[in-house]
């Protein structure tokens, strides 16, 4: 297994939106939107792979110089259950470190909160909607 990061424009991109639409968004039922892939171009992208197959994904969107948002945490259903989450975030986390960040937020699905809390992150603020589904905010100091 082998981690690192993804330039937008290659195929191992392309890998990455299936996966997080797989994985995210049609078991709830929504469909990709194209457009709003454009804003990705400033993030950092991160995947894991066995071999050359893309198994995880996450992306890191700068808020400001000290912060960042994890967002679109998603592992193949055939790999979940076996440690390659907690390892893409280890992995996003020392990146973070290393480009000067200091604060990782984001926006987690309530049943992936004892997950994210294994890891240190705490919640904060009220549960709410997104996507349909509850969600809370959490975040971690680096």
């Amino acid at each position: 297994m082998h981690i690192n990061e993804i330039k937008i424009d290659t195929p191992e991109y392309q890998e990455m939106v299936t996966l997080r639409d797989d994985v995210l968004r049609k078991p709830l039922g929504i469909t990709l939107d194209l457009t709003k892939l454009g804003n990705e171009a400033t993030d950092f992208l991160i995947g894991c792979y066995e071999e050359e197959e893309l198994i995880g994904c996450v992306i890191l969107t700068p808020l400001n110089s000290q912060e960042l948002k994890l967002r679109q945490m998603a592992v193949h259903a055939n790999w979940q259950g076996c440690g390659i989450g907690s390892e893409i975030v280890g992995w996003a986390e020392d990146f973070a470190r290393h480009q000067g960040y200091s604060l990782i937020r984001m926006n987690a699905r309530k049943y992936a909160i004892p997950f994210y809390e294994k890891l240190g992150y705490s919640t904060y603020g009220d549960e709410f909607l997104e996507v349909g589904i509850p969600h809370l905010a959490m975040q971690k100091e680096l």
